[in-house]
């Protein structure tokens, strides 16, 4: 079965449950039931509220309906009939569907036993054709219709299927380690990272560990931008309404944006009803290209200087709903590691090569050498875009030949550019296969004309550059949501926040050691701390893994005498005796080699 055929049977499934749930309540009036990837979906407003104990019910429904063999039957009738049609019914979702087909002279229908759907297609010939064994439904949401707020809300039934009862096993035990290593659960629990209502939904706080992991990332961050030739600055965290009126945001990405902040006068004054004297309006900021445009624009610039390469890790604000904030990987508030890169159009394709090797040698560096690249580029038959139609060929085919010459799997997404400039959209995949979009490159037409960038070229004229963003990570938060989830919590040595944990025997009789060892292993940079609980070793130990601590030390009169530790490896349960120098020569050239 290949993918079409798999989404065609998908489809075939959302009828089946529809079907399902009709005979379950005559009453139940339909939104929208397409297939999505790994499975289905279909909306419902329903007489009552559904509980997970319905769809066993529900799936037991639609196994019947398999095995009665009906026929997927389509029907094509008028616009006017298919309107009279669902009307009589009371089908008002169905009804403001075809409100919005109103210009279609024709429609087409299909039955499956007593459900009729207004649907393209296509079908499965008969529902006979559906293995039972292959699908399953697996929740319930709520969706509000049409995925508008003012809406009324309603009942989705969610459902995976593949093409095998082996397929679908091999997913759900996919799924069921996806939740094991789940960001969200495995940052509790390993007291990374905590988000607080009172604090406000989707804004992260750090924990001592988390900071820590944190700081391990950007220190190699920093370190590895220095070497490749990039300077560091720094931007605020709010900017002048003006500022975004003149990088077009205020009107092209305002649904992103949170509204000004009036800092002509203070809070006090606010609350007792005064209005500012000199009023001034600020945002945060959604991103940090446009300071950077004006730091660029705030003295003449000749080509001698070009390219600049401008990098930082700063904090932005997106507006994100309630609803759709997930933990690191969907957060209101986020670290991107931006860098700008303006330059002249001659430079341009070596900096993009610099650029993409960059990208890889940071995935490969944490672990990731499994990804994709999706080269978005304009649809020509669109003339929405910012800039000429030259510099759009130019950066379309300059990213397409050195994605080429890297060798890099690419997949050409025409339409999807942005209107102010091509990019390269770089997906990771994890442990367990799944994509994570991370790092970008987008060449940007709109802010070099909206800020009339400009240099002096060889001939002594001004010249329009040619400007790259550019982020590596994506952002810090997603990028350790990701790492967390690919690596279990069980990060490679070199990034553990915590190295060692050392457990002494006796709390009492053996901390001295314990603490000279510590304080030795600090002293070469390898991070380390004590279990001086009143606990057991076995409980130390178990406690130790549990934390996914990479190196376990037990020091007890033995190891005193001997001026060693007893080495316990992560996963493992064999312990080595080991003299305390050569644990740290051992453990310092594992962390050189894997960092």
């Amino acid at each position: 079965m290949n993918k079409q055929q798999l989404e065609i049977k998908r489809h075939s499934l959302a009828h089946v449950l529809a079907t399902a749930v009709l005979e379950m309540f005559p009453e139940a009036k339909f939104g929208v039931g397409p297939n999505i990837e790994n499975g289905f979906y279909y909306d419902f407003d329903l007489p009552r509220t559904l509980i997970p104990e319905d769809l066993p019910i529900l799936e037991k429904k639609m196994k019947e309906v398999i095995k009665k063999n009906f026929p997927f039957e389509k029907q094509v009738v008028k616009h006017s009939k298919a309107v009279e049609l669902y009307k009589k019914a009371g089908q008002n979702y169905k009804v403001e569907i075809l409100k919005d087909e109103a210009k279609e002279k024709e429609v087409s229908l299909y039955r499956t036993a007593e459900f009729v759907d207004l649907c393209k297609g296509p079908h499965l010939d008969s529902t006979g054709e559906i293995d039972f064994r292959s699908f399953k439904l697996t929740k319930i949401a709520g969706a509000y219709w049409r995925g508008d707020e003012k809406n009324k809300m309603l009942q989705r039934i969610y459902g995976i299927a593949f093409e095998n009862k082996k397929e679908l096993a091999e997913y759900q035990a996919k799924i069921k380690e996806a939740e094991k290593r789940d960001h969200r659960k495995l940052g509790k629990e390993l007291d990374l990272f905590m988000i607080d209502p009172l604090v406000g939904q989707g804004l992260i706080l750090w924990q001592p560990k988390g900071a820590l992991l944190w700081r391990i990332m950007e220190d190699f961050w920093y370190e590895e931008h220095l070497k490749a030739g990039y300077e560091l600055v720094r931007t605020p965290h709010i900017g002048n309404r003006k500022l975004w009126e003149t990088s077009g945001h205020w009107g092209f990405y305002n649904d992103s944006m949170y509204p000004p902040l009036e800092v002509g006068q203070s809070l006090e004054d606010a609350q007792k009803g005064k209005k500012a004297v000199v009023k001034e309006e600020y945002l945060l900021k959604p991103m940090n290209c446009p300071f950077h445009v004006v730091m660029y624009n705030s003295k003449p610039r000749s080509y001698r200087e070009l390219p600049i390469r401008w990098a930082e890790s700063a904090t932005v604000y997106r507006y994100e709903k309630s609803g759709e904030l997930s933990g690191l990987t969907r957060a209101r508030g986020f670290t991107q590691d931006d860098a700008h890169i303006i330059c002249t159009k001659e430079q341009a394709e070596d900096e993009l090569k610099k650029v993409l090797d960059f990208i890889i040698f940071v995935f490969k560096s944490f672990g990731f050498n499994d990804y994709k690249v999706y080269l978005s580029v304009r649809d020509s038959k669109i003339k929405k875009y910012a800039g000429s139609d030259e510099g759009w060929d130019f950066t379309e085919k300059v990213l397409e030949k050195v994605a080429k010459e890297k060798n890099l799997d690419i997949e050409k997404d025409i339409g999807g550019a942005v209107f102010y400039g091509p990019k390269l959209d770089f997906k990771i995949k994890d442990c367990l296969g799944r994509e994570w979009q991370c790092s970008t490159l987008q060449y940007d037409f709109n802010l070099p004309e909206k800020f009339d960038m400009n240099y002096i070229n060889k001939k002594g004229e001004k010249e329009r550059p040619f400007m790259l963003h550019r982020a590596l990570f994506g952002s810090f938060e997603r990028f350790i949501g990701v790492l967390i989830e690919h690596f279990a919590g069980a990060f490679p040595v070199w990034l553990s926040p915590i190295q060692v944990k050392i457990l002494p025997v006796s709390s009492e009789k053996h901390i001295d050691y314990a603490q000279k060892i510590n304080s030795l292993l600090l002293e070469n940079d390898i991070r380390s701390e004590i279990d001086d609980s009143n606990e057991s070793i076995g409980k130390k130990i178990r406690e130790a893994e549990k934390q996914k601590i990479p190196y376990m030390l037990v020091v007890g009169d033995k190891e005193i005498e001997s001026y060693s530790v007893a080495v316990r490896s992560r996963g493992s349960r064999d312990i080595k005796t080991v003299e305390v120098e050569k644990f740290i020569e051992r453990i310092k050239k594992e962390i050189d080699e894997k960092k």
